[in-house]
């Protein structure tokens, strides 16, 4: 059974993640519970506090939700480079029932460890450069929601005060 995705307004989400000193088989243990819990709630990307897990670890498959084919894991991710900017709808497995547009970067260049401890260097674009964006806004505790206006951002809160009568 996967592991549950945790929801706004839960305060882990707020927390900046630690580094991941070792890559240990538990961290293993752990991208594969991330995966599984991505995958089950038809998600392209995971970041580890939207499991309970305030450390710098990365799910994604872009491919998803259906296909499924192109998996990558980062440990300690961190953009090193930015540039361009655009704006996408965004929605988060972790702020349920709502989507906004979002301003991010049109291009990143993103430095990471895989789960063999070995150096990465991607540049992205599209929605790989949103996505980096979005879940490693994660890892220092940053929803897409902070990235709305006030008034947007007060209609999602009064929206989850009524889901919870």
């Amino acid at each position: 059974m996967p592991r549950e995705i945790v929801t706004y307004p839960d305060p882990i989400l707020a927390r900046k993640s630690a580094p991941i000193e070792e890559i240990t088989d538990e961290i293993r243990e752990l991208a594969d519970e991330m995966v599984e819990a991505m995958y089950e709630n038809r998600g392209i990307g995971l970041a580890a506090p939207q499991i309970g897990e305030n450390i710098r670890l990365v799910t994604m498959d872009l491919s998803g939700p259906d296909e499924q084919s192109d998996l990558k894991v980062f440990v300690n991710p961190r953009i090193t480079a930015k540039s361009g900017s655009t704006e996408s709808e965004e929605g988060c497995l972790s702020v349920r029932g709502y989507q906004a547009k979002v301003k991010r970067a049109e291009f990143v260049t993103v430095e990471a460890l895989d789960l063999d401890g070995n150096e990465i260097t991607i540049e992205a674009d599209d929605i790989m450069a949103i996505c980096f964006q979005h879940e490693l806004d994660h890892l220092d505790g940053v929803l897409f929601i902070d990235h709305i206006s006030r008034l947007k951002r007060s209609l999602y809160e009064k929206k989850i005060k009524k889901w919870k009568k």
